[in-house]
């Protein structure tokens, strides 16, 4: 797994231990989980109630959108984390991400511990090995159908039939939506910051600052968003047209968005980021100097746009 250049630099110093519990069903309580977890020491405990198989978790969600360097997130066992070794792992890389650590109370799992690392190494390990076993499987029925006769694929799709094409539909839109929300507490806080005060172009440029396994463009970012309003988990204002504004309040919510989307860049680093996407200095200037951009932080901090930054 990759490390964060940030914890590579310097270790970050031990923080809160926050607890996350989850339970199957409505019947059932989180108590038990609860209870142990505090005694383990958790400062904090949420609660979630949802499958195991589905990744819509609202709780573990603002869980990870709260996390700060240095905590570590505490669970029972790891079924209640996580579906499968894979969305373990990236649960974990996103943590690591951000500087903290996770610890499983009855697993051998304690990222802030060389042994830990170490066992979670194997587990990815075995997720890959697991992978490739499914695959060789995969291909082998396959191989052997057809050596029978018989036709790989859905009856149903290739004549056509409704029901079928509708499962097959309904099926894409639910893996489309988990998707969305394993990784919408990385992208939705800059979206929400910048809509609909900014055009999509501007919102894009941002989000793409952070350097995205695929970057984001106009177009899957408007449908990402409005599929979020569609399913009620986004506010509609953020699909609204952006309306024309002056220069000087464009600007200001631009660099608030980039300073808080990218809270570890300095002054100088985010007037090099605008001088990058050609932005022209309030004075119509091309070269920015960090005092310019403090000024302009400091107006958004003003208007409430912007939290109290340490950048320099």
């Amino acid at each position: 797994m990759r490390r964060s250049a940030t914890r590579n630099a310097s270790p970050a110093p031990r923080g809160r231990l926050i607890g996350y519990a989850r339970v199957s069903t409505e019947d059932q309580a989180t108590d038990a989980q609860t209870d142990e977890l505090k005694l383990a020491g958790c400062d904090a405990i949420y609660r979630e109630t949802g499958s195991g198989a589905s990744r819509t978790r609202p709780e573990l969600a603002r869980l990870m959108r709260d996390i700060k360097a240095g905590d570590v997130l505490v669970v029972v066992r790891l079924d209640r984390l996580a579906r499968s070794v894979s969305h373990l792992l990236d649960t974990i890389e996103r943590l690591e991400d951000r500087g903290a650590h996770f610890r499983s109370l009855r697993d051998p799992i304690d990222t802030s511990t060389p042994q830990g690392m170490f066992s979670l190494q194997v587990l990815g390990a075995v997720a890959q090995l697991e992978r490739a076993l499914i695959s060789e499987r995969t291909k082998a029925g396959i191989k052997a159908a057809q050596a029978r006769g018989k036709r790989s694929g859905n009856p149903g799709l290739r004549e056509r039939r409704p029901e079928a094409l509708r499962k097959v539909s309904d099926a894409r839109a639910k893996t489309y939506v988990d998707a969305l929300l394993a990784s919408v507490d990385v992208w939705l806080p800059t979206v929400r910051r910048m809509r609909p005060d900014h055009p999509w172009e501007d919102v894009v440029r941002v989000l793409n600052l952070k350097r995205p396994v695929r970057p984001w463009t106009v177009e899957r970012l408007r449908r990402a968003v409005r599929r979020l309003v569609r399913e009620h988990l986004a506010e509609p204002r953020l699909i609204e047209r952006a309306q024309r504004k002056p220069a000087e309040d464009r600007l200001t919510t631009l660099v608030s968005g980039i300073a808080m989307a990218n809270p570890d860049m300095s002054l100088r680093e985010i007037a090099a980021q605008l001088e990058a996407m050609r932005e022209r200095t309030p004075r119509g200037g091309a070269h920015w100097s960090p005092s310019s951009v403090k000024n302009l932080l400091d107006r958004a901090k003003k208007l409430g746009l912007a939290t109290v930054m340490s950048l320099s």
